[in-house]
């Protein structure tokens, strides 16, 4: 069987390029494997048929660069889920309209099974509780592309955290990454909400007000999203510092998670993962059963998009569960909203936030 996608957004990671992550002469002109139309170019049983954008120029670049006919190139996401049937649509565009387009692809006529949106999930948590809500009520899937969770080796970490304990009770973790919190630093919140299977309870928080994606994405439109970080205390009793302030070409993505049976240390940016196991009070290294090599970008973040659009693809099909759901990734968001709740009231922040709080927008591209 052959399953029909559609992409509402015709940016970089739609299937476009990005710069800074791209050669500039490719942007628009080249099938680009790391983005949503690139994953289901991969696999073998959907079809990218439909293309919808509000501006006119890009979609005819998008549509000519992927091979979408003329008349399935829609101005406008309203026109694509009035007219066609489609099986999977992907969310392509800036957060903060993740949520109207989310919502209206769940309710249309389109009628998909599956929708996989790109991160963050929205720019306001009630947003993104009422994405899960209306997909709930549609009994439409809801895929998140947090896109280390698609990669095998953070799943096969996952299953030896969880299943063999090698950690036992993580106690205490440090994180860094690159600024911005909601266009870049949402990865290494969902990775740790991923490995700890925790939510927040309570954070205290710093925003040191830069951004870097004016220049990086060549971006006109003025947002919140900045650097930041913070503490953590997670529902499982685990503390947790974050620091996401750091500018890309100096940042290294990592994790380093304490445990009552062992330690580990993730350095994706430089490809090092290490593990020591607690044996009679002392930390001895040892490798990770059944990971070969550490996490990186041009392997395991090249194939992410292909192992996201398999697993919509199993999704359809019944033979999985969705394991990157907006439940989840409404976690790291509201990580993400406790810290400038606390940097500007200069106090630390419950979670789950109050109904109030639940209404504060962080805009991001």
């Amino acid at each position: 069987m052959t399953y029909r996608a559609g992409v509402i957004g015709t940016g970089g990671i739609a299937g476009m390029g990005i710069l800074g992550m791209h050669d500039e002469d490719a942007i628009g002109t080249e099938k680009i494997d790391a983005s949503h139309a690139g994953g289901y170019a991969s696999t073998d049983d959907i079809e990218l048929v439909a293309v919808a954008d509000v501006d006119e120029e890009k979609l005819a670049t998008f549509g000519s660069a992927w091979d979408i006919p003329a008349e399935r190139q829609y101005v406008g996401h309203e026109a694509m889920l009035a007219a066609e049937d489609l099986d999977v649509v992907s969310v392509c565009t800036p957060s903060f309209l993740h949520h109207e387009h989310t919502v209206d692809a769940a309710q249309s006529a389109a009628d998909p099974d599956v929708i996989w949106c790109e991160k963050p999930i929205a720019s306001q948590v009630t947003a993104a509780e009422e994405m899960v809500d209306v997909c709930e009520e549609t009994d439409t899937e809801l895929v998140v592309n947090h896109s280390f969770r698609f990669t095998d080796k953070l799943q096969r970490l996952y299953d030896l955290i969880h299943d063999r304990d090698i950690l036992g009770e993580v106690v205490s973790v440090s994180t860094q990454y690159r600024m911005e919190l909601m266009r870049n630093s949402t990865h290494v919140l969902d990775t740790l909400i991923y490995l700890l299977d925790a939510r927040a309870s309570e954070v205290s928080g710093y925003i040191n007000g830069e951004n870097e994606a004016v220049e990086s994405l060549d971006a006109a439109q003025d947002v919140v999203d900045a650097g930041g970080g913070g503490h953590v205390v997670m529902d499982d009793g685990s503390f947790v510092t974050v620091d996401c302030t750091i500018p890309r070409d100096v940042s290294s993505m990592t994790l380093n998670f304490i445990g009552t049976e062992g330690k580990l240390y993730m350095n994706n940016d430089d490809g090092e993962w290490r593990y020591w196991s607690l044996e009679d009070g002392e930390h001895v290294e040892q490798s990770l059963p059944g990971i070969d090599g550490a996490w990186t970008w041009e392997d395991d973040y090249e194939r992410s998009f292909a192992n996201a659009a398999t697993h919509v693809e199993d999704l359809l099909n019944g033979e999985e569960e969705n394991y990157s759901p907006g439940t989840e990734a409404a976690r790291s968001l509201e990580i993400i909203v406790g810290f400038y709740l606390s940097h500007y009231t200069g106090a630390s922040v419950d979670i789950p936030l109050a109904q109030p709080l639940r209404e504060i927008s962080i805009t991001s591209w």
